[in-house]
């Protein structure tokens, strides 16, 4: 009994000690990449600019780390201007955000080219509305949530494609369905 119960506590020292030698290699060297992305966003817009443009093309520009299956990422996001024509006149709109995002990678097959990955974070959202009578602008912090795949084609460079949703939840913007696809460059 005595043998076994031994036995058992050095176990559980080497199982331990490995686990926490694993943990501190993994936080011990982390990717960090640059990225740029190309969004299609649709905007679900409400109150005074409800009769904006929903559809929106946007470059993303993002900074991470990668500590293989988990990450981070801060990004900038620029949406052009707008135009819908109006009774009234002309209806030009933008959103803009940047925010953080934090991510799940889970590699797929033995290579390792493969990730499919989930995503949560949060944004502060900025939108304007022009018409020939005024403008008005706002911004709004928002939630985050997503997923979707990236490809390593070297290692230094991977592809990758994400859906997500954001709800921003103001008065004038309800909430933003987008798809994005970019390069990353990791050193």
């Amino acid at each position: 009994m005595k043998k076994s119960l031994l036995l058992a506590g050095v176990a559980c020292v080497l199982i331990s000690t490995n686990a926490s030698a694993e943990w501190k290699d993994v936080m011990s060297n982390p990717k960090m990449y640059v990225g740029i992305d190309y969004g299609y966003d649709y905007a679900d817009f409400k109150g005074g600019l409800d009769e904006a443009k929903k559809s929106y093309n946007s470059a993303i520009f993002n900074i991470g780390a990668r500590m293989d299956r988990i990450g981070a990422e801060v990004f900038g996001q620029w949406t052009g201007k707008r135009t819908k024509d109006l009774a009234a006149g002309k209806l030009k709109s933008k959103v803009n955000a940047y925010g953080l995002d934090l991510y799940g990678y889970q590699p797929l097959g033995c290579e390792g080219k493969f990730d499919l990955l989930a995503t949560i974070g949060v944004a502060d959202y900025y939108y304007k509305g022009e018409t020939d009578g005024g403008s008005s602008s706002s911004n709004h912090v928002g939630w985050r949530i997503g997923g979707g795949a990236m490809y390593n084609m070297t290692d230094h460079i991977s592809a990758r494609v994400v859906g997500r949703f954001a709800y921003v939840g103001s008065n004038e913007l309800n909430h933003i369905a987008e798809v994005t696809a970019g390069l990353r460059y990791s050193f």
